[in-house]
């Protein structure tokens, strides 16, 4: 199916050239996530949101797309569509086309975005980017491309801030328990794409997972940092070999050791290699497999990861109370593999396994359960670099756009030469649809955290920290994956 942008809003939109005040030349209007009342977060969350994805849509899509499939194909076949679309859905001759061919002649998207540095940490309420027209008569294109621009970018923005709340949990871990913290990076792997809205929605929101990790499954999102973000200049991501339950279900239960050791000691001789390990009992993997095996897991020159899958993630691991003492259940699945395999103690004193074994669950994680685990695993003197945890679409894709509430508000407008002032105060609503007022802008203050000042003057608009990234269908910023990591401060 071909996609022309154009059709890439709300109906309602359609209809608002004809009903902003005769003579408007301008909008002015900005995105903002204006609460985390829904946020899934953890407990200390700082209330900001980390921003990052406009600019690859700013490429793809209103560079890319609008080039291609709009101002690219012939004018009549663009508008007769358009009309078609209209008139069967709103009623015949109730949209005109007259602005929609007036912006195809124009072959160019007349706005200008500016936008915060992608990979800053941003408070509530304060604005991540603004966009206004260029040319007066296009003042109906700003909040027209308010529901593309809002699809295509909550996201990336939740999933870049659910991702840095996990690198925080696994930071302070480390440090409690001595783990090593270049290991971190590698400890929070995605692994959400089929439970995605999609390929390219895999993409995006893996993406924003990869500014703070660097352990993935979602190939799709190396692309897209690589064709957006100048990601193969820098090391993006990776993944390692490993298993399904069909690869274990086909070697058969009655062998399925025999599967660990031609997978552990043929298939793969070195290196890390991960292996699906509760396809039938997991407690007989962990304990009586992994003992039979261990000369030959101690021999290798590698990693051989253990992956239970099913069950309860913090009682696997970290072991289950109400489980018999003397059973693996109780111990859990960390404590297994040190009374086989043994280890050292970091400089905390906290137990870390064997370099030849390891941990991955990445079934239902969320931060809950991952701040459980750390703090459970904390407790029975083992450190947290001992479990790498796969975060899938538990958590990337239990998410909406109301988790920080993203929106897009008109702040300011020009009506026949007069300025005006904008702003929604609803008397019905707990605040947190309240908008800001008239031009903004926004600076850092001694601490470095960004402030919004509202009813500037132009000249105070064009100072401060939003930058201008997108002019007249042009790319006016530029930024790399690696310069995000350093905004961000997660740099592997």
């Amino acid at each position: 199916m071909r996609f022309n942008p154009i059709h890439a809003t709300d109906f309602y939109k359609t209809g608002h050239l004809r009903q902003y005040p005769p003579g408007t030349e301008m909008v002015y209007s900005n995105f903002t996530c204006r609460s985390d009342s829904h946020a899934v977060v953890l407990p200390d969350f700082e209330h900001k949101t980390v921003f990052f994805g406009l600019q690859g849509v700013c490429k793809w899509l209103l560079r890319d797309l609008w080039q291609v499939e709009f101002f690219a194909r012939p004018r009549r076949q663009v508008i007769r569509e358009y009309q078609e679309r209209m008139d069967s859905a709103l009623g015949v001759g109730t949209v005109d086309t007259a602005h929609i061919g007036a912006l195809h002649d124009l072959q160019y998207l007349p706005i200008i975005i500016k936008a915060l540095p992608e990979g800053s940490r941003v408070p509530m309420r304060v604005p991540l980017f603004t966009i206004r027209n260029t040319a007066p008569e296009f003042f109906w294109l700003v909040n027209y491309l308010e529901t593309q621009l809002s699809a295509e970018t909550w996201k990336a923005i939740t999933s870049a801030t659910s991702a840095y709340e996990y690198r925080r949990l696994f930071d302070k871990y480390a440090d409690m328990t001595g783990s090593s913290n270049g290991f971190v990076p590698f400890q929070g792997h995605d692994f959400s794409m089929r439970g995605m809205s999609g390929v390219w929605d895999s993409a995006q929101s893996g993406a924003g997972h990869l500014l703070s990790f660097t352990g993935t499954d979602t190939i799709p999102a190396l692309d897209y940092l690589s064709e957006y973000y100048h990601g193969r200049h820098t090391f993006m991501g990776g993944s390692v070999p490993a298993t399904e339950h069909s690869v274990m279900c086909m070697g058969g239960e009655d062998d399925e050791i025999g599967t660990f050791r031609r997978l552990a000691t043929e298939t793969y001789p070195s290196g890390i290699v991960s292996i699906v390990s509760d396809t039938w009992d997991f407690w007989q993997v962990i304990t009586g497999y992994a003992a039979e095996m261990k000369a030959e897991i101690m021999a290798r020159d590698g990693k051989v990861v253990f992956r239970p899958d099913s069950g309860d993630p913090v009682k696997i691991i970290c072991g289950d109370p109400e489980a018999h003492p003397q059973s693996p259940e109780f111990a859990g699945a960390v404590e297994c593999l040190w009374d086989i395999f043994g280890g050292t103690t970091t400089t905390t004193g906290h137990r870390m396994l064997d370099s030849h074994v390891g941990l991955i669950y990445g079934d239902s994680i969320n931060l809950d359960r991952a701040q459980r685990i750390m703090a459970g695993l904390e407790a029975k003197g083992f450190a947290s670099g001992n479990v790498v945890l796969g975060i899938g679409s538990y958590t990337y894709q239990h998410v909406t756009r109301d988790n920080f509430g993203t929106a897009v508000k008109a702040t300011y407008g020009v009506v026949n030469g007069e300025a005006r002032e904008l702003f929604k105060k609803p008397k019905t609503d707990n605040g947190s649809k309240f908008s800001a007022r008239g031009l903004l802008r926004v600076e850092q203050d001694a601490d470095g955290e960004f402030v919004l000042h509202e009813r500037q003057t132009w000249e105070e608009e064009r100072r401060g920290a939003l930058e201008t990234v997108f002019y007249d269908g042009q790319i006016v910023r530029d930024q790399s994956l690696q310069d995000i990591r350093r905004q961000l401060g997660t740099s592997p």
